[in-house]
């Protein structure tokens, strides 16, 4: 079950910090002594409200989803809504009221859906993201440039040095990112530095890819 909570009190530890919650209007203690609850999800809400600028995010890429598949945008945003109630376990949700926090995890959502299913978008996806360490990861599980959204391979930030053999090393502590052969090609031409401030992505560090 998902209810909201307001927070009484908490205490910071060595080890962490230790919260009273309030539950309205719900009797619970039933429900934790007979299926034994010790544990729970908790998401915190800071009070700010989806901006203007994630609003616009979201629903250009509902439009884009909406395009390929064939539905109506608002089809598509109802549907989307389902996909994220699925994968979070978190309530319906509304565009014009959520969270920032809420409304973020949305747009990985709905960006995770177009890379999983290789949908196209009208503007860069990188430009899309309100999480990029997140979209970075998704683009190299799904092997997708980060940049453009196009079928990728894996660019080694970290040199991995000339006459060794890539197939053979170990390469789960280097910074990758992946990219299209275009921006690939360019990532080599330009340079870690340039190229990270010309399009804003960086790579990253992931084990097991």
């Amino acid at each position: 079950m998902h209810t909201l909570v307001k927070i009484k009190q908490y205490r910071e530890r060595k080890d962490g910090t230790d919260l009273v919650v309030s539950v309205p209007d719900l009797k619970l203690g039933d429900m934790f002594q007979r299926k034994k609850i010790r544990n729970a999800e908790i998401r915190f809400d800071d009070g700010r409200h989806i901006s203007a600028e994630q609003r616009k995010k979201a629903y250009a890429t509902i439009r884009d989803i909406a395009d390929w598949t064939g539905y109506l945008p608002e089809e598509m945003k109802e549907i989307l809504k389902y996909q994220h109630m699925m994968r979070t376990g978190d309530a319906y949700l509304s565009l014009s009221n959520c969270s920032m926090d809420t409304a973020r995890e949305f747009i990985n959502t709905i960006l995770e859906f177009a890379l999983e299913n290789g949908i196209p978008l009208s503007d860069n996806a990188i430009d899309r993201t309100d999480d990029i360490g997140r979209y970075l990861y998704y683009c190299l599980i799904h092997k997708k440039c980060a940049i453009c959204g196009k079928d990728g391979e894996i660019h080694h930030e970290d040199a991995i040095g000339m006459g060794n053999d890539r197939t053979k090393v170990d390469d789960s502590s280097y910074k990758k990112i992946c990219l299209c052969r275009e921006h690939h090609t360019l990532a080599h031409s330009l340079g870690v530095i340039r190229f990270r401030e010309m399009y804003k992505v960086y790579g990253i560090v992931v084990k097991d890819l």
